[in-house]
């Protein structure tokens, strides 16, 4: 048997390949929309990708199951569970509790783990050449290591109402009576990761088991006295700020994210070009440089949407492309660069990518304000924003400010004032960038504070050293 995890650092999310090798046949679990890597792992094993499932509506990406079918003629599995508020809206065959799929001697069994959301399957594998015992879960967002998958978000990005409490108590229900009556000894792969915003306290091991969890987790005691209360307090306390892009994805996800098809090569435009539609508003430049290079001088009104790791969590922070149907156009030095750009972007469903230009030259610019910590306690702010997460905010801030995190901002402005400047701050820089970009494409007036949090207690420290001499 075949299982291989296919990692996303950007969003901390894994998919997973299951394949028979005796027949050629695999099973993709819980893909991301740029199917590359799925079609490549296959390729180099020999295998043909008959199948395609997930293991629930998920709200931190845009899910790859339709993409990868279409490009494969996979057949497609989706939960039946949950009621029929959380049906899929695209046609799928449907998976109920005990629902199995065969690869061969290969035995995939869902199991319905209602708690981060009510349709939740978790996917138990069983390698009838080697044992005729489950060896290992799919857990999804049901059991990560060290953790459980948050059950607020329904509520912090799908619209509901105190739906956390429930969510709670079903996973509760779900650890007793699904996970905890499996072996210590079957292997436990998740869906996330350390840096999902999908659990407080992910690990960073790609695996773990049963029995470890049973033993080392931090839910364990509550589970072994019967303590429903004392969980369902412990789950819902410090859990992070949710990105308000969940909800979009969410809605999407559930209705069936659009195909893309084969994507050609994204062309390099001209210059002159760009800078007569910067001047119409028909495209929205992104500047994908570090903040740092980004202070020296940007395209006039451009996003900030740094390249690399976190690309498509900045983009979707900066961008919602349910609000503006302007293109984008990347900064990129050549092509292969940019078709990596899009592949992050396209995971959080910004899908609409002009071109790309590897210059700056010939186009309007401007350079973005910045206030050095020292100058910050006369400068007259209508709002000092906090743009980190409530966690770091509450463990400490700079005095009077208020927070919103980055990934919230641009869906809260009526949080922020209508006139004045705001003088916004992260914890080195990156995400306060990303921010105030965004931001100020929509017409607010910012203000950068140099070097951000770590910058301002560099400077309040130097200053109670020099006053306590």
């Amino acid at each position: 048997m075949l299982l291989e995890r296919i990692y996303d650092e950007d969003l901390a999310q894994a998919g997973y390949m299951i394949g028979c090798q005796a027949k050629g046949e695999a099973i993709v679990v819980d893909a991301r929309r740029d199917i590359a890597p799925y079609l490549e792992l296959a390729a180099a094993n020999g295998m043909k990708i008959v199948a395609v499932t997930e293991t629930h509506i998920h709200a931190d990406y845009l899910s790859g199951t339709r993409e990868l079918a279409a490009a494969t003629g996979a057949t497609m599995y989706v939960s039946g569970e949950g009621g029929d508020d959380w049906q899929y809206g695209f046609e799928a065959e449907r998976l109920q509790d005990g629902s199995q799929i065969a690869l061969g001697n290969i035995t995939i069994k869902a199991l319905h783990t209602p708690g981060h959301t009510p349709e939740h399957l978790s996917f138990l594998v069983t390698d009838g050449a080697f044992a005729d015992q489950a060896g290992y879960l799919l857990s999804g967002d049901f059991v990560f290591a060290g953790d459980l998958g948050r059950p607020d978000l329904l509520d912090e990005a799908a619209g509901g109402v105190n739906t956390r409490f429930e969510g709670a108590r079903l996973l509760f229900k779900s650890l007793q009576e699904k996970f905890l009556t499996l072996p210590d000894h079957v292997q436990v792969h998740p869906g996330h990761g350390s840096g999902s915003a999908c659990g407080k306290a992910l690990g960073s091991i790609p695996s773990t088991t049963v029995g470890y969890e049973r033993l080392f987790s931090w839910w364990a005691p509550y589970l072994a006295a019967n303590d429903e209360e004392g969980f369902v307090n412990e789950l819902l306390d410090g859990q992070p700020d949710a990105h308000a892009y969940f909800g979009r994805m969410k809605r999407q996800n559930r209705q069936g994210p659009a195909v893309m098809g084969e994507r050609g090569e994204l062309p390099q435009l001209d210059n002159a070009g760009i800078a007569e539609d910067l001047a119409a508003d028909r495209i929205t430049f992104v500047d994908t440089r570090h903040n740092a290079e980004v202070h020296e001088g940007t395209v006039a009104g451009s996003l900030n949407i740094p390249a690399g790791g976190k690309m498509a969590t900045y983009g979707a922070w900066a961008y919602n492309p349910e609000a503006d149907s302007r293109p984008l156009v990347l900064l990129a030095p050549d092509q292969a660069s940019a078709r990596e750009m899009q592949d992050h972007l396209v995971r959080v469903g910004i899908d609409d990518v002009a071109g790309f230009t590897p210059t700056l030259d010939g186009l309007p610019m401007e350079t973005p304000k910045v206030l050095d910590p020292k100058e910050l306690e006369g400068f007259d702010a209508a709002l000092l924003l906090d743009v980190r997460n409530k966690g770091e905010f509450a463990a400490g801030n700079i005095p009077g400010s208020v927070q919103l995190s980055a990934s919230r901002v641009l869906w809260h402005t009526d949080q922020l004032p209508s006139d004045g400047v705001i003088v916004s701050y992260c914890q080195s820089g990156v995400r306060n960038s990303v921010a105030a970009s965004a931001l100020r494409r929509a017409g607010y007036d910012v203000v950068e504070l140099d070097g951000s949090y770590a910058g301002w207690k560099a400077w309040k420290d130097s200053q109670e050293t020099v006053s306590a001499g």
